[in-house]
């Protein structure tokens, strides 16, 4: 297969989009031809470094221009950790940052580029980045420092100018934009992702469908939006039940990957999300990974907005969609659910049961004792607010114990 290589999105010239080319073939052709980068960091998935070769052939192709390597970190980008990084390449004078791995890697990537260029290298700094922050600074500089992403994954946030991350001093995830700028180049190859875990390669597709779905079902959506949000539906659901079925699969993968991309053209587009990432973002500090969070909360979110008539319309066409595919109307059809009285909820319950994936707090610890704290957390999230359905805390405490056990 050659190289499919061009703007990720139609309408905006980067992030550039690589496919079609092993993952370090390709950002060896790259880092010369278009960074001209000499002084790389790269930041590495722990389980990618440890149990297979992909960081050591990455090495190799790029040799003496690694000046240096972070392998590892924990979910949902912790403050302290992007500050090791910020340090270290701080240090290294790096010109090129590139990220092997998931989410968290990319998040966490924007960001540390984002402190290089404002000078950060404290909590406190930091905070004062964030655009909610009561101390945020009155001058921000751009990102300068390119980022390239290798995913593993399919969250989708290489696409992207914003970034989560969470403080660990509070235990509060916060949303960086702004001036902060998304990575310069995607690469994406599905043989990679066939190191990356079951649970984690279906979850975080889940959540590329939560993005989708968030989008159709929001009331400030247009039509530019809508449209990608659907072709990425149409590539995501046969793609994850395929790669369910046949984890070595590489079309479905790479079908898995272009939707996930579709899905982030649509909500990046300015299109206010809702509550599923919206609580989603607080229940990451209580335990429950980036991806598995769209898989607890979607269905739930779906019903409580649907019952009190904010989206009808919208969830409507999205459920019509869902029974147009082949391959979740066998899903649907073998859990004995009709089409006339089945909800989006009780379709994406199916799908997600599908694929095995977890569907109630309990399963990660979390009992009814934590609810208000992560409810309280959740109103200062943009996407709690833009939720169809207006929500206060017991509105959110309402679909939190939806999914409690």
């Amino acid at each position: 297969m050659s190289e499919s290589f061009g703007p990720a999105f139609t309408d905006r010239e980067q992030p550039l989009l690589s496919f079609g080319l092993p993952f370090a073939e390709s950002i060896l052709k790259h880092v010369g031809d278009f960074f001209h980068a000499s002084r790389i960091y790269v930041i590495c998935s722990g389980s990618l470094a440890k149990n297979t070769s992909c960081l050591e052939e990455l090495k190799a192709k790029l040799g003496d221009r690694v000046v240096g390597v972070r392998i590892g970190m924990k979910p949902h980008s912790l403050w302290s950790e992007i500050l090791e990084i910020v340090a270290d390449a701080r240090k290294c004078s790096v010109d090129l940052i590139v990220t092997l791995g998931g989410g968290s890697l990319t998040d966490a990537a924007k960001i540390v580029s984002f402190a290089l260029a404002n000078d950060v290298s404290t909590h406190s700094e930091l905070d004062t980045l964030c655009p909610t922050s009561p101390r945020k600074r009155y001058e921000i500089k751009s990102s300068e420092v390119p980022v390239v992403c290798i995913p593993t994954s399919l969250s989708g946030g290489e696409y992207s100018a914003f970034a989560g991350a969470t403080n660990d001093e509070t235990g509060q995830k916060y949303s960086f934009s702004g001036a902060m700028r998304g990575p310069a180049l995607v690469i994406l190859d599905p043989k990679l992702t066939t190191t990356t875990p079951a649970r984690v390669w279906l979850s975080t597709g889940i959540k590329a469908v939560d993005h989708c779905i968030e989008t159709l079902c929001s009331l400030q959506s247009d039509d530019a939006a809508d449209q990608d949000a659907r072709h990425g539906l149409a590539n995501l659901i046969p793609g994850l039940i395929s790669s369910k079925q046949n984890p070595q699969d590489l079309e479905a993968r790479l079908k898995c990957q272009l939707g996930a991309r579709d899905a982030m053209s649509a909500c990046t587009r300015g299109v206010p999300l809702g509550a599923s990432h919206g609580i989603g973002h607080q229940l990451g500090p209580a335990g429950v990974s980036h991806g598995e969070t769209s898989c607890i909360l979607n269905p739930a979110v779906c019903k409580y907005n649907y019952k009190r008539g904010a989206n009808v319309a919208r969830q409507d066409a999205v459920i019509k969609a869902l029974w147009e595919d082949s391959k979740a109307q066998e899903i649907f059809s073998q859990r004995q659910l009709e089409r006339d009285t089945a909800d989006l909820g009780d379709l994406m319950d199916a799908i997600i049961r599908s694929l095995e994936l977890p569907r109630t707090l309990q399963e990660f610890g979390i009992g009814e004792g934590k609810l208000g704290n992560i409810a309280e957390h959740s109103l200062r999230d943009r996407w709690v607010q833009s939720n169809p359905a207006p929500l206060d805390k017991e509105g959110v405490l309402e679909i939190l114990r939806m999914v409690l056990e």
